[in-house]
């Protein structure tokens, strides 16, 4: 297992709960924002100070403390041993938000299936008939759209986010997002924060940030579709 990171204690991240994030390192996507972009590039396959068992300690050192885990990437969906990293958390009594691009249907299954999450947290990253375009010439926008299937037909806690970041998030993107998700129990608008990026040279000539009242426009347009539609910071 590649672990790129341990992120001790969030409020943010699991929401309604003070966790804990592991970030397994290896992507399949290329999104040009991508903020972690060394565990993009699959970092972990390097020196690293984290291992399955350091992480497992910490973890267990944390009960009584934290609320839950989050496993997050990367894409966490792509480790063979995801499973067993689920299973140890479960046995010691956490539940478990994974965070995904939703590019592996059927692994998404079999973890619901057997318990081993609690909460899904997915990335559409754009209308998926622009995947090709923006996050991944070969991608398989097949499996896009049975992963939120699988998702909305659990009885699972979930959402679907959407990072919002010119030119590869619009207003019409939106609405279609939103169209295919109709019904979601949360649609999360994320603002993007400049930081480290996959592909900065992507953003060098494109005003990329939306403003607030933009964002609010966002939200207005994604509402009539689902339960909720959210802002975040």
């Amino acid at each position: 297992m590649f672990i790129g990171g341990l992120l001790k204690n969030s409020m943010i991240d699991y929401p309604g709960k003070l966790s804990c994030g592991i970030f397994l390192s290896g992507c399949n996507f290329d999104c040009p924002y991508c903020h972690n972009p060394e565990l993009a590039k699959g970092c972990s396959r390097r020196a690293t100070e984290f291992d399955a068992n350091s992480i497992y300690r910490f973890i267990e050192t944390r009960i009584g403390f934290l609320d839950g885990v989050v496993i997050s990437g990367g894409e966490p969906t792509l480790q063979e041993d995801l499973f067993d990293l689920c299973r140890q958390i479960k046995k010691m009594g956490y539940p478990v938000k994974l965070d995904t691009n939703g590019s592996r249907p059927r692994v998404l299954e079999q973890l619901i299936a057997e318990g081993l999450v609690d909460y899904i947290a997915m990335d559409l990253k754009t209308d998926p008939v622009k995947y090709a375009t923006y996050i991944q010439s070969n991608c398989n926008v097949k499996a896009i759209f049975s992963s939120i299937k699988i998702i909305m037909d659990s009885d699972m806690a979930y959402e679907f986010r959407t990072t919002c970041v010119k030119p590869i998030v619009t207003a019409q993107v939106i609405e279609s997002i939103s169209r295919l998700i109709n019904g979601a129990s949360v649609y999360a608008l994320q603002r993007f924060h400049k930081s480290e990026m996959l592909h900065p040279e992507f953003f060098k000539e494109t005003n990329y940030e939306y403003s607030n009242d933009e964002l609010k426009q966002f939200k207005a347009v994604a509402e009539p579709w689902v339960k909720q539609c959210i802002l975040r910071p």
